[in-house]
């Protein structure tokens, strides 16, 4: 007679400094865009919950914003986020980008080391490094008292079977907390609002991404089966508001229109997306409009 396999589950936290991969690697594991990703710094601001069920197993991981020291009410609330995040965890997935470990990565790898839950170190982006160099890093890395140190892509998903096999074997028995179709705890709003300040992020350069927000002023379904969306972004400086639309419009349309595909793809319709510019000074910095634009302190 076949005994029955237990189900495990449980809440792991992604964590690492900004830019290694983070958002990306939940994506991957749970198989959905569920977080946004860009090449800045800081991409993430909020805690994103992501959830990968298998036929044997549930895992709920909280995608944090990178560890940095803060330098607004904006970066603060980002740490609290990664602080809450800890909380009543089961295991935790510290992410290292093994291209470029620096001393703040190794600060992270050490003070995760002390949490009293099951862990595991992720060398993530060894598509781009030789494999003499991951072996050095293993080495380095194996005095800190991880449960398992194991070498991935995120963008090509080497090693991410490993991984989950790692996470799931280190999990408590447990119950299915979502059910099978639900891969993300967050409203639609915030999703269209995150993906509307990706475009903004993969296209502006130098200081102009860091002082942007998006507030969704509407999400109307309309009788012919399209979805009206109006939402507005903000910047902190007049100058950047030209930037941001650019010339003839050029900038925001071409902003809006990459949204506006990500979006009709999560919505399963057409989107009538119309976007707006306005100027709100050092909002990163004003509690009212850290709250508008969903930055909320507990």
């Amino acid at each position: 007679m076949q005994t029955e396999k237990k189900f495990h589950s449980g809440f792991v936290t992604i964590v690492g400094r900004p830019n290694v991969g983070k958002s990306t690697l939940m994506n991957a594991l749970v198989g959905e865009k569920v977080a946004i990703v860009s090449n800045r710094p800081q991409t993430t601001r909020n805690r994103i919950m992501g959830v990968m069920t298998k036929a044997e197993a549930q895992i709920v991981f909280l995608d944090t914003p990178g560890i940095h020291n803060p330098r607004t009410r904006l970066g603060e609330y980002m740490m609290q986020s990664v602080r809450e995040a800890m909380d009543g965890m089961d295991g935790i997935l510290v992410l290292v980008d093994a291209t470029q470990v620096g001393e703040h990565d190794r600060k992270i790898v050490a003070e995760m080391s002390g949490k009293k839950v099951p862990k595991i170190l992720a060398l993530n982006k060894i598509d781009l490094l030789p494999k003499e160099k991951l072996l050095e890093l293993i080495a380095g890395f194996a005095q800190n008292g991880y449960d398992a140190i194991i070498p991935i892509s995120a963008k090509t998903g080497d090693g991410l079977e490993e991984l989950s096999a790692a996470l799931i074997s280190r999990l408590p028995e447990g119950p299915k907390y979502f059910p099978d179709d639900m891969m993300t705890d967050q409203p639609e709003r915030l999703i269209c609002a995150e993906m509307i300040r990706e475009k903004a992020l993969m296209h502006l350069r130098d200081e102009v991404p860091h002082g942007i927000g998006v507030e969704m002023m509407a999400m109307t379904k309309e009788n012919d089966g399209f979805m009206e969306i109006h939402a507005t972004i903000y910047c902190e400086r007049d100058a950047h508001k030209g930037i941001i639309i650019g010339k003839h419009g050029s900038m925001l349309q071409l902003i809006g229109s990459e949204a506006r595909r990500d979006i009709e793809q999560l919505l399963g319709m057409h989107v009538n997306l119309k976007l707006w510019v306005k100027v709100r000074h050092d909002w990163r910095n004003r509690m009212d409009d850290l709250r508008t634009l969903g930055y909320e302190n507990k």
